[in-house]
């Protein structure tokens, strides 16, 4: 049998551009290959600032990048409400350091581990029930966006043009909040 012979034709006139991730922010979840959009939303429900990632990728990580988006102005009247995702001791440490306040549960694990320590294991990090009541806005964006077909289901190949729908997509939701 003879040797497999590659296509013929031309070179792929594909061009990858600098800020297009290699994998184009798509990757392998529990639904198959998807895209992570990563935002932060004010008191409305509309997207302030927004990253894409690989659908496997964790949440914690882009929370950095996210904060480095907004201003030093926004950063005053900030308030970050994040469920358990956020809730490892670095990202606190660094949340204060930075002088960001934030509402993040504890999870179970956390406690078991702080309770097991006994009276060495510290304290528990201070939570509100009442304000962390206010971080359905988060799942209320999220719910405004997928309201876009394209953005829901994911049109586009490159990461860059998907960014920019979803980008048209925050900029009218924005809009149509505050008008």
């Amino acid at each position: 049998m003879p040797a497999r012979v590659g296509t013929q034709g031309d070179l792929s006139n594909y061009k990858k551009y600098s800020d297009e991730p290699d994998d184009h922010a798509i990757g392998r979840s529990r639904g198959g290959l998807t895209t992570k959009i990563h935002a932060l939303a004010d008191q409305r429900c509309s997207p302030v600032v927004m990253s894409l990632s690989a659908g496997q990728a964790g949440d914690n990580p882009m929370l950095w990048p996210l904060l480095d988006l907004l201003s030093d102005t926004d950063i005053d009247t900030f308030r970050l409400l994040a469920d358990n995702a956020y809730s490892h001791d670095l990202t606190r440490a660094r949340l204060r350091q930075r002088k960001i306040s934030h509402t993040i549960p504890e999870r179970s694990d956390q406690i078991n581990r702080r309770k097991a320590k006994g009276s060495k294991g510290g304290r528990p990090p201070a939570f509100s029930g009442r304000i962390y009541k206010h971080r359905n806005t988060i799942e209320r964006c999220f719910n405004r966006l997928k309201h876009w077909r394209a953005i829901a289901t994911r049109y586009d190949k490159y990461a860059l043009s998907y960014l920019g729908g979803v980008t048209l997509a925050a900029i009218i939701t924005f809009h149509r909040v505050r008008n």
